[in-house]
């Protein structure tokens, strides 16, 4: 019987549904919450990767949420290269019902790229496809 505390997961890039690394989150126990966005600002890049900075507030990130238990957390934190590439830290986000909960989040605080001031990440600015 599995114990691990589920563990909310905002994702806005590669990790959401349709898009390349969906599968980390697909082939587990992971259950999705719905959309959501960012409470507060933030600024989304594209570049060879799609990037979200804490240090530009530009609008709300728009994305993703799924409750991941911690072996799944683990593999993502290797996919994202966290610490040394990405930051894991934790947001508010609102569901699409209004609900607000706090989650993990992937933070690189020096993006490169293209500022997308929509803070949507689409499949046309997926830099794998």
């Amino acid at each position: 019987m599995k114990t691990d505390k589920p563990i909310p997961l905002f994702v806005y890039g590669t990790l959401k549904r349709g898009f390349s690394n969906h599968d980390f989150l697909s082939g587990t126990d992971s259950k999705f919450l719905g959309k959501a966005q960012t409470a507060e600002p933030f600024a989304l890049y594209v570049g060879n990767f799609p990037y979200v900075t804490s240090r530009e507030p530009v609008c709300p990130i728009k994305g993703e949420v799924y409750m991941v238990d911690a072996e799944t957390l683990s593999k993502i934190d290797e996919l994202e290269e966290h610490p040394d590439w990405y930051k894991r830290g934790i947001t508010e986000v609102i569901l699409e019902n209004g609900t607000a909960i706090e989650a993990y989040i992937y933070f690189k605080d020096d993006p490169e790229g293209i500022l997308i001031e929509s803070g949507f990440f689409s499949k046309r600015q997926d830099p794998g496809l």
